[in-house]
């Protein structure tokens, strides 16, 4: 433990020109390591068809793109998104992507750290680093998805001051992109409708109100510029899952794929249903418990992971969400090093795909062994083990997960559930907001989010 603990100090100490090489040094590895792995880019080929079918006036969602003959699956407002695709050749649009994705990453690092109270430059270069590599962000880059995108518009929302205006328009964006992310949005509703009983309208009900309205906003808005392919998505293509892939595969890492797998079958039914609506409801308990506590790092991924479980299809690229979910247990204080390197162990040891899987039509996923179900099963069991955590950690007052870790970065403590924080000095019904930060708003300390005294001036405000 203790060399471990130097190890981290020696390395909180590299100066940021040395981080920012290292940085680079790994994003330069990976780039050649892809370009040599040949990978195709699918996705992004296929966003690039969207936007010259929108360009043409053709139907969006009779469109097949690549020799995987694959079809548009997101709302009509992402093909308008991906429009600008083709103004660049494929060789140029796959360059920009990867580079983009890169800098996406550090971004979500970035960002993740700074709910955790660690933003610090040193520390997010290196972590990207590392984070890089993880199958995930491998995966991403492989098929030049958009999950980093959608990662970073809603971490931007929750790493905003309370009185920020704009907060809200990064999930409310991404909600109208890909559906899933809505799920925030409901987080942000349940816990400001929560706090309203005592406050009345306060900034979570602002954001909800915010985000629902920029979703409905560029919804109408793409109806208004696509009604054909709109009537079609929102009346008949949002139901058809199976436009997405297989539920079965092995890279669906939700809970629908796992029981399929588990029950040999191509479709989970009823048994997938109960699993989601008790998952689902678990877990946004966790992250709105948590929410209310101050912690916006365990509110913030454990809304991530439940999205991830709960949705019908959730491909293993999908869980880029992994990037801060392992900043957050690397934060956390005390002796839980194991628990970190295990989960990182699972992301980038790319476990899942050990297992026998093809492409259709073969489906060898329906005839799995007990321990292939194992190693397809790893990131969803992953997620449910870690909701538990929280859940465990949340209900025991771990200070570990207390009031106001996570909160630093953004300026601001917020009281937890009437219980007064004696490490910042929070009090029911009130908020701090810090006006000056100061060096002992550390980017480097305990992980959760105290506030010292003397590091910085504070104001409460009723």
């Amino acid at each position: 433990m203790t060399v471990i603990v130097n190890a981290r100090n020696r390395l909180r100490d590299l100066p940021l020109p040395a981080a920012a090489a290292v940085c680079l040094l790994s994003f330069a590895a990976f780039w050649a390591a892809q370009r040599a792995a040949h990978v195709t880019m699918l996705d992004l080929s296929v966003y690039r068809a969207e936007g010259e079918t929108v360009l043409s006036g053709g139907d969006l969602y009779a469109m097949r793109a690549t020799t995987a003959n694959l079809p548009t699956t997101y709302p009509p407002f992402a093909a308008l998104l991906f429009t600008p695709l083709t103004l660049l050749g494929v060789p140029e649009m796959r360059t920009v992507a990867t580079a983009g994705n890169l800098l996406l990453l550090l971004a979500l690092v970035r960002l993740s750290l700074r709910l955790v109270g660690r933003d610090r430059w040193v520390t997010a270069l290196l972590a990207a680093a590392a984070l890089v590599w993880c199958e995930p962000v491998w995966t991403t880059l492989r098929y030049g998805q958009i999950n980093l995108l959608i990662a970073v518009a809603v971490l931007w929302d929750l790493t905003r001051r309370e009185r920020n205006r704009w907060a809200g328009v990064g999930i409310g964006l991404a909600t109208a992109v890909k559906l899933t992310p809505g799920l925030f949005v409901v987080l942000l509703l349940a816990v400001g409708l929560i706090r309203a009983r005592e406050h009345g309208w306060n900034p979570w009900l602002r954001r909800a109100a915010t985000a629902t309205g920029v979703f409905v906003a560029v919804t109408v808005g793409s109806a208004v510029a696509l009604p054909y392919d709109s009537r079609r998505f929102w009346t008949e293509m949002i139901y058809e899952t199976g436009r997405v892939g297989r539920t079965e595969e092995t890279a669906n890492q939700s809970l629908s794929g796992v029981l399929a797998r588990l029950l040999h079958t191509t479709d989970p039914g009823h048994w997938w249903l109960v699993a989601a609506l008790l998952v689902g409801a678990g877990g946004l308990t966790v992250a709105v418990r948590a929410a209310l506590r101050g912690d916006r790092a365990v509110a913030a991924v454990a809304c991530g992971l439940t999205a991830l479980l709960v949705s019908p299809i959730s491909w293993s690229h999908h869980w880029v969400w992994c990037v801060p979910l392992l900043v957050l247990l690397a934060a956390r204080p005390g002796r839980h090093w194991g628990w970190t390197a295990g989960t990182a162990l699972v992301f980038a040891s790319f476990a899942l795909w050990w297992v026998p899987h093809a492409p259709a039509p073969v489906r060898l996923e329906l005839h799995q062994n007990p321990g292939q179900m194992l190693l397809s099963a790893l990131y969803t069991l992953l997620g449910l083990a870690v909701l538990g955590d929280f859940a465990v950690r949340l209900r025991a007052g771990d200070r570990g997960y207390g009031a106001g870790a996570g909160t630093a970065g953004t300026g601001n403590v917020e009281a937890g559930a009437g219980t007064v924080d004696a490490r910042t000095g929070a009090v029911p019904g009130a908020r701090r907001e810090t006006v000056a930060p100061g060096p002992a708003v550390e980017a480097g300390g305990s992980g959760t989010g105290a506030v010292e005294t003397g590091a910085a001036q504070a104001v409460a405000k009723e």
